[in-house]
């Protein structure tokens, strides 16, 4: 095989679309994505050379020139949120970064949300409304996660039965979504577990002050 320019691009091109694929991180997976992308179509370019007649009709052309705009704005898209994720702090409000990720649903006052026992694969942000935690004489207001606990623990399990107290207007985002997030920036998982261990900390002491009163 004769090694000029043009092949050792289309080689490298190669290389880089093979290396996407053992890559677990999201941002180093759409940038060689990208690269390949970009190698590809100028191997194909030059390798046919400018003949744009051959090159509307070759596929690996075609397809390259089309993940080309898809990858990049992949890669934009992911770098905005890990810098909005590596802004986050315990005191970070939800609705600055978390927000733009969920789905709004409209809940009528009386609506289970979920049951104690149920599957729990999805978190949901109180926009406005209240939710009433059954049993334990509580109530959520707007501007608060629900459900993150039963997301982390072991048997993914609800431990409350939840109902909207007045009409609601939630904001949900699921397991998978969550994970995603993850994955592109660790950072995020740091936040759910201070989250989730002041929820704790905080029915450690609602039950100290039910047995105090008892």
């Amino acid at each position: 095989m004769h090694f000029d320019i043009i092949t050792v691009t289309g080689l490298v091109a190669g290389t880089f679309y093979l290396a996407s694929h053992y890559m677990r991180r999201m941002v180093p997976l759409r940038a060689l994505s990208l690269c390949s992308n970009v190698l590809f179509i100028i191997y194909a370019v030059f390798h046919l050379e400018f003949d744009w007649a051959k090159l509307a009709v070759l596929p690996e052309f075609l397809l390259n020139t089309i993940l080309l705009p898809v990858n990049a704005r992949r890669l934009l898209e992911i770098l905005r949120l890990t810098k909005e994720i590596e802004q986050v702090t315990e005191k970070s409000p939800v609705s600055e970064w978390l927000l733009p990720h969920m789905h709004m649903h409209k809940h009528k006052a009386g609506h289970v949300l979920f049951h104690e026992g149920d599957e729990a694969d999805e978190i949901y942000y109180v926009g406005s409304g209240t939710l009433r935690l059954e049993g334990v004489g509580v109530t959520i207001g707007p501007d608060n996660l629900i459900g993150e606990i039963a997301l982390f623990s072991p048997d993914k399990k609800r431990t409350l039965t939840i109902v909207c107290e007045t009409d609601c207007e939630l904001y949900m985002m699921t397991d998978e979504q969550i994970y995603q997030l993850y994955y592109q920036n660790p950072k995020l998982g740091f936040y759910f577990m201070r989250l989730v261990v002041a929820r704790l900390l905080a029915d450690v002491q609602r039950h100290k002050a039910a047995a105090q009163v008892a």
